[in-house]
């Protein structure tokens, strides 16, 4: 493979002199170049591996060309949806993809995190799931359960000691084709734009809406330097809010609110206000 690993070491090394911003895409099927420009990424990458190529041939670097301009990457904003379209998506899908989902939806895990879960991970008796083996070396964690997720997660047959059957790329399968299906059913394309990680956005956008703790979100969500964290105050902007509302006359019903995730508002005549957002 030398000689191939030489070619395309040249062929950087040209790109660069020619300049990488005009590079163009090669397409090994036809091997011929094509009209299409290098996305950011593939500039940065390249520009990386001319400076490695230089450096191991010991190759002096032009000093006119700026590398510095292809290092960073535009951070975009992830989108994140309302939690009734949220909802709407659990409830038009089947009962292992709808636990997946709400799994997410309440503790923000990663979806490789949720696929490797184990039975031993589950306290039913206190309704807490334990990540032991997070992603990315994030940091373990434990989350509170509602008594929803846990009746469903009990509803799963146990076939093994993994909670979810099925390896991750199925799950994603299945789960494309019963969004578009919800999707299409309510007429309501943003919800084709739901993915597993959007959940995890949707999750800690919510917190810091909630708590405005930016260290509350990362320790729920398991990073290890806030400087992840700090892209959920940008998101936590909703100028158009539409709130479900509710009252409380009893502690039980402060209670059952709260965990249905409501937040409290006011008192008015002895009745306490309450609400959601939609």
């Amino acid at each position: 493979h030398y000689p191939l690993r030489r070619q395309r070491q040249m062929c950087i090394r040209d790109s660069v002199f020619q300049g990488i911003d005009h590079a163009k895409k090669w397409n090994w099927k036809n091997k011929q170049i094509t009209d299409e420009e290098w996305s950011e990424r593939s500039k940065k990458n390249a520009s990386q591996a001319y400076l490695s190529f230089c450096e191991l041939l010991k190759i002096q670097v032009p000093e006119d060309i700026n590398f510095s301009k292809w290092g960073g990457q535009p951070q975009k904003l992830p989108w994140v949806p309302l939690e009734t379209e949220v909802d709407q998506l659990i409830a038009g899908c089947r009962r292992l993809i709808a636990t997946f989902l709400l799994l997410l939806k309440e503790t923000g895990m990663r979806c490789g995190e949720a696929i490797r879960l184990t039975w031993t991970d589950i306290d039913h008796e206190h309704s807490t799931i334990t990540i032991n083996r997070p992603e990315k070396h994030s940091l373990p964690r434990q989350f509170k359960i509602s008594g929803k997720l846990t009746a469903m997660l009990n509803y799963l047959p146990k076939e093994n000691d993994k909670v979810f059957r099925l390896d991750l790329g199925t799950m994603r399968k299945r789960f494309t084709w019963q969004r578009n299906r919800v999707a299409e059913k309510l007429q309501n394309p943003r919800i084709k734009r739901i993915t597993f990680h959007t959940l995890r956005h949707w999750y800690g956008t919510m917190e810091y809406h909630k708590t405005k703790n930016l260290l509350h979100v990362q320790e729920r969500l398991g990073h290890r330097t806030i400087t992840s964290t700090l892209i959920y105050t940008h998101l936590v902007n909703f100028e158009s809010d539409e709130y479900h509302t509710a009252t409380s006359n009893s502690l039980k019903e402060d209670e059952e609110l709260l965990k249905a995730g409501f937040e409290y508002v006011t008192e008015r005549d002895g009745i306490k206000i309450y609400r959601k957002r939609k």
